[in-house]
C-alpha cells in the first residue's frame, strides 16, 4: 500500500511500486518515486526547479525514514543538489547524524556522489539580498510537498518527503518536511503519517506524530488525520484556515487523508491498481 500527497504523487507511487516489484527495498521504492518528482519539479514546488526563496534561489528540504529501527536521514536548506531525497538517504545509511543543514548538508551530499549543479551564481544573489530593503519580509507564492508513505507486503513501513518550501521564504527558512514528527513520522509498530501545506502550521504541533499516536490509541488513519486537524484548529488563532493536509497509513494497510480548508487530492497505489482520490475539507466542530 502506497499513499502520496497531490495528483503528481501518483507518479511517485507508481514508480515505487514498480521498484518493489523488481525486487527493490522499501527505501529504494521511496527514493525512486520521490527522485522522479524532484527531476520533474512537479507543480514547481519540488527539486531545483521548485519555488525560489526571497533572494531568488532554491533551498531544498527532504527526509526519509525506514520503520524498522527508525532509521532516519534529513537535509534542510540544501543548495545545488539535484536529488535531496538521495542526500537524505545517504545520511541515513552512511552518516552518524540524523539531520544536516545548509553548507554541511551540501558537502555531505557531494562527498557521497549525489548529483549537483554549480552554485557560483548564488553568492551574488545572496549579497544582493543582504543589501536589499528586507523590511517587508518574505513574499510567499505557493507551496507544495511530495510525501510518500509505504506499507510493504511484509507489514514494515517507510516514508519520505521532499520540497523546495514556501515560495519567497526567507533564506534559511526550514519548513516541516525535514522535521521528524512534523512533515513525516514513521512508527513501525503502528503506522506512518505525512503532511503538506504551510509547514509552520504543521511542525508547531508535531502533527504527524500526533496522527500516529492517535492510530496507536485505536483510531483509523482517516479518523486520526481528521482529529488532528480539529486538534490544531481548536488551539490555533487561524482556526481552520491553516492550509494543511495530512495522509496516513497504518500497520494493517488502511489509509486516510484530511485537509483543513481546501479540497485535497492524493494518490493511492496497490498491486491491484493506482488512482487519485480527494477529500473535502473537514467540517468544523
Amino acid at each position: 500500500m502506497l499513499i502520496a500527497t497531490w495528483p503528481f504523487g501518483k507518479i511517485a507511487t507508481d514508480l515505487a511500486l514498480a521498484k518493489l516489484a523488481a525486487g527493490g527495498s522499501r527505501l529504494d521504492a521511496i527514493e525512486t518515486g520521490i527522485r522522479e518528482i524532484e527531476r520533474q519539479s512537479c507543480d514547481g514546488s519540488v527539486g531545483l526547479g521548485g519555488k525560489p526563496n526571497a533572494a531568488g534561489y532554491a533551498q531544498l528540504d527532504a527526509c526519509i525514514v525506514d520503520g524498522p529501527g527508525r532509521r532516519s536521514g534529513s537535509v534542510a536548506g540544501l543548495e545545488g543538489i539535484v536529488h535531496p531525497i538521495s542526500a537524505a538517504r545517504a545520511l541515513l545509511e552512511h552518516g552518524k547524524h540524523a539531520m544536516l543543514v545548509g553548507e554541511g548538508a551540501r558537502w555531505f551530499a557531494l562527498d557521497h556522489g549525489i548529483a549537483s549543479v554549480p552554485i557560483d551564481e548564488l553568492s551574488a544573489k545572496k549579497q544582493a539580498w543582504r543589501a536589499r530593503d528586507r523590511s517587508q519580509g518574505p513574499q510567499t507564492s505557493g507551496h507544495d510537498t511530495v510525501t510518500v508513505l509505504l506499507r510493504a507486503a511484509d507489514g514494515h513501513l517507510a516514508g519520505g518527503c521532499s520540497t523546495s518550501g514556501a515560495g519567497g521564504k526567507l533564506p534559511g527558512r526550514v519548513g516541516d518536511s525535514p522535521i521528524f514528527g512534523g512533515g513525516l513520522f514513521v512508527d513501525d509498530e503502528v503506522g506512518a503519517a505525512g503532511a503538506t501545506g504551510i509547514g509552520e502550521n504543521v511542525m508547531r504541533y508535531a502533527a504527524t506524530c500526533l496522527i500516529v499516536e492517535r492510530m496507536r490509541s485505536g483510531m483509523t488513519p482517516q479518523q486520526a488525520c481528521e482529529d488532528v486537524v480539529h486538534h490544531i484548529a481548536r488551539q490555533d488563532p487561524r482556526g481552520y484556515q491553516l492550509d494543511v493536509c495530512f495522509i496516513a497509513v497504518d500497520k494493517q494497510g488502511r489509509v486516510g487523508a484530511a485537509a483543513s480548508n481546501s479540497v485535497f487530492p492524493f494518490a493511492v497505489t496497490t498491486a491491484t491498481g493506482s488512482r487519485v482520490l480527494e477529500v473535502q475539507p473537514v467540517t468544523p466542530r
